[in-house]
């Protein structure tokens, strides 16, 4: 945790208290795996971009990203909440919850067997894992999460929402809105700020005054802390921590993940700075600190996996992206009607 940050109140308290809150071996190696099979599929997405075989004008890579979707999703409950960004088109977070591979490249692809029927693209949507797409705007998941939260402190059951948002997000009063109620209301949300330096095209130390976004979070009295957002191991104890805290009737917390992306914002645009083109080299930097890599060199030096363990991991995650690219193309495209109950209701 990055201790130049000094709240005081609560979670940063908590989070070094439960150092010894790590995953697992067998938990560590469902996460690395999750990470693995959403590169993957990242991977196809950007080529099926190019290919011209998605469905929609653009795709928003998630390369560089995955230790915080995984760390975050991968262990929650069936009925708790998560609120996406654009970014991946939540397909970090989607996967690692739990919805299938098929369906989220049939939604891709535009085919009726999708998560949204073939009609949402950039939306994953699936009730049964408490996903419900995400907002029209830059932070509008925002008050759609404290919404979500505020109903789940009325079902009393101890569910727990996830918010995803960006650094860009951070500048929305949309954003401040939620935080505000959040803290008001002692609703059981989990903010979580992946802080990549780059708004679009804006880097965070041209938009906001301070080093840290979290910042912002102690001015509501929302607990929270900075952590690696390359470490998938931190990301998991971080929000578990939170996560748990917010199960138990505490409130809101706010965390802030340092890390990178590693594409441009949008495929098909040129990866912009200000009146030039981001720096390769900080790029490069950051791939030294890949979180798969990271994670990958963990297991093998805890001999929790060998070599080959490792291979295996990705050839049946290579697998199951060919086996859904399959499935989606040989789908059937949605029927017309459908838009007539999708989008009116009599």
């Amino acid at each position: 945790m990055d201790t130049r940050l000094k709240q005081r109140n609560g979670l940063d308290v908590a989070v070094s208290k439960s150092a010894t809150i790590r995953p697992t071996g067998p938990q560590l190696v469902r996460l690395y795996t999750n990470m693995v099979r959403v590169r993957r599929l990242d991977e196809f997405l950007v080529d099926a971009y190019y290919s011209g075989r998605l469905a929609g004008p653009f795709f928003h890579s998630q390369q560089g990203q995955e230790a915080i979707g995984a760390g975050a999703c991968t262990f929650l409950r069936p009925d708790d909440y998560v609120w996406y960004t654009h970014r991946g088109h939540g397909v970090c977070e989607a996967i690692c919850k739990g919805l299938p591979m098929r369906a989220f490249v049939a939604e891709h692809f535009g085919k009726a067997t999708g998560s949204c029927n073939g009609i949402g693209f950039i939306n994953t949507c699936a009730p049964e894992l408490g996903m419900f797409g995400m907002g029209g705007t830059v932070g509008g998941e925002s008050t759609l999460a404290a919404g979500t939260a505020l109903a789940a402190q009325f079902r009393g059951k101890g569910q727990a929402v996830l918010c995803f948002l960006g650094d860009g997000a951070m500048g929305e009063g949309s954003v401040h809105t939620a935080l505000l109620m959040s803290a008001n209301w002692n609703l059981p949300v989990v903010w979580l700020c992946s802080n990549n330096g780059m708004s679009m095209w804006v880097p965070v130390e041209a938009a906001y005054p301070k080093e840290n976004v979290a910042d912002l979070a102690f001015g509501y009295d929302i607990p929270s802390t900075i952590e690696d957002g390359q470490d998938v191991a931190a990301v998991y104890s971080a929000v578990h921590t939170a996560v748990e805290r917010a199960r138990s009737g505490q409130g809101p917390s706010f965390i802030e993940f340092k890390t990178c992306r590693y594409r441009p914002q949008v495929e098909g645009v040129a990866d912009y700075c200000l009146d030039g083109l981001r720096d390769p080299v900080e790029v490069k930097r950051w791939k030294q600190r890949d979180p798969i890599d990271l994670c990958a060199r963990r297991l093998l030096e805890e001999k929790i996996l060998t070599r080959e363990d490792l291979d295996r991991i990705d050839e049946e995650a290579l697998a199951e992206v060919q086996d859904a690219e399959r499935f989606a193309a040989e789908s059937p495209l949605p029927d017309p009607s459908l838009l007539d109950t999708a989008l009116y209701a009599s």
